[in-house]
């Protein structure tokens, strides 16, 4: 079985560029492919893998496509192939030290290395999640606890209006935590943005002195270091001083953006990220790893501890002490938790940081690239700066007088089902973006250069001559 599945994933993996990046299906043509009672009896493996590669294989999006450029998505690597493969044997729940003595060591090993790569204190402490949201959820709970003015954990929130701060570019994550622990999405303060859609200093200062004025507790803000819609990174040092002033929790929402810090052109991003109080970062995006492992970073040990520790008589230590009585569940919500380093450490071991670094440079040259061949255009023009690797641009031709919000999402359904790149969208101060990110270490330049052919071979699908320069081609 095994030899079958990794022939199946060499080819995978061998003609991945070559494929289309998506294609289309619907929901009730996938249905009678698959539906059928439950099996009363069992079928060949080689069968099963047929059905894999014709079906799965087949109607899938291919994150890992040089051209895939929707969401902040993982594009995988053949190394964390055969982690997961080899996680998945040995089916070791993490929870704590005695459970899984050696990969509770590699995963406090990989936290090390992250503290290590993002420049963060490395008396803090950390453990690999499911992913961003969690991470967020994670570091949010923390500052709840800490800032609450008295025993949240136990005694819940007590009628107590605690505030959140974060910009109006934040991730929908941040709003959700807010729900989930309490806090109330209503006490989330959208921040103002400036002109490059980065967090407004004076803004963020205006609202938390207002709800300190009205009785209100203000407790943490979310700096994001990248954006999800145009990957703006806030001002971390600036956000950090007002935390300062205004003894608030500074969590730094950096999952999709955090582990650009190995770049030499973004590294200028994170010079003060040590002062937050907590991170999220994901693995599974800007590490290449597949999807599942994020991470959130505390600076200080104890607060995590006073949010999530928790015992119970079916968990309790027995004769171990001191690092040997170490239990994760002591630092997130889960209990039951995948090896999920070993993808972690099977990538930085084998290719090593600096080659990392070098691949998220040659992402965010990528996305620039991109920004300079749209703007030497004159049918097209850029919505946001390119901070990092995620570019928002539309189709502008010039003279046209209809609806360009309606052209272009017709155009960015048009380049999607041509199946030779992907984009998604936005919107930029209400406009209508094409949204791509660059997150792909087999992406080149010539990508870039095909994905703008490919959103003009789009628009000739999409506009007539006629209607490009008056009428609506969306009416």
């Amino acid at each position: 079985m095994g030899r079958a599945a990794l022939d199946l994933v060499a080819e995978y993996y061998g003609t991945l560029a070559a494929r289309a990046v998506v294609r289309p299906t619907t929901s009730a043509g996938l249905r009678q492919r698959l539906d059928e009672p439950a099996p009363s009896t069992g079928l060949p493996f080689a069968d099963l893998l047929g059905t894999v590669r014709d079906v799965v294989e087949e109607f899938s999006r291919h994150n890992g496509h040089p051209r895939f450029f929707g969401y902040v998505s993982s594009p995988g690597a053949p190394v964390a192939t055969m982690g997961s493969m080899i996680a998945a044997a040995l089916n070791i729940n993490v929870t704590c030290w005695r459970s899984g003595p050696a990969a509770t060591e590699m995963e406090l090993l990989c936290i090390r290395w992250i503290q290590e790569m993002l420049g963060y204190p490395m008396d803090g402490a950390g453990l690999l999640v499911s992913g961003g949201s969690m991470a967020n959820f994670a570091g949010i709970a923390a500052a709840r606890s800490a800032k609450a003015p008295g025993n949240v954990v136990r005694d819940g929130m007590g009628g107590a209006r605690m505030c959140l701060y974060a910009s109006a570019e934040a991730h929908f994550s941040i709003r959700k935590a807010a729900a989930m622990l309490g806090i109330g999405a209503a006490n989330l303060r959208s921040v103002k943005t400036d002109g490059d859609l980065r967090m407004d200093l004076a803004d963020l200062d205006r609202l938390v002195r207002q709800d300190r004025d009205a009785g209100r507790l203000p407790f943490c803000v979310v700096a994001s270091a990248g954006t999800a819609g145009t990957g703006a990174v806030d001002p971390i040092g600036g956000i950090a001083d007002l935390a300062h002033t205004h003894n608030l929790w500074l969590h730094v929402d950096g999952a999709y953006g955090g582990f650009s810090a190995l770049a030499p052109s973004a590294r200028a991003f994170f010079r003060r990220i040590g002062e937050a109080d907590s991170v999220a970062l994901d693995p599974h995006k800007w590490l290449y790893l597949p999807v599942g492992c994020g991470c959130v970073l505390y600076r200080d040990p104890a607060a995590a501890r006073a949010a999530f520790s928790e015992n119970a008589e079916y968990t309790r230590v027995v004769g171990l002490e001191d690092d040997e009585a170490f239990a994760f569940w002591d630092y997130g919500p889960e209990l039951s938790r995948p090896f999920r380093a070993l993808d972690l450490w099977l990538l930085l071991k084998s290719v090593g940081t600096q080659a990392i670094g070098e691949a998220i440079e040659d992402n965010i040259a990528c996305a620039k690239y991109f920004a300079d061949l749209v703007s030497s255009t004159d049918d097209f023009e850029m919505l946001a700066p390119v901070d990092l690797s995620i570019f928002c641009f539309r189709y502008c031709p010039r003279g046209f007088a209809g609806d360009l919000d309606a052209l272009n999402e017709r155009v960015m359904l048009e380049v999607q089902h041509g199946g030779s790149s992907y984009l998604s969208n936005t919107r930029v101060g209400g406009t209508f973006a094409l949204r791509g990110c660059v997150l792909n270490y087999r992406t080149t330049k010539r990508d870039m250069e095909i994905l703008l052919e490919d959103v003009r071979s789009a628009v000739r699908r999409v506009a007539s001559p006629t209607g490009a320069h008056g009428s609506d081609p969306g009416s």
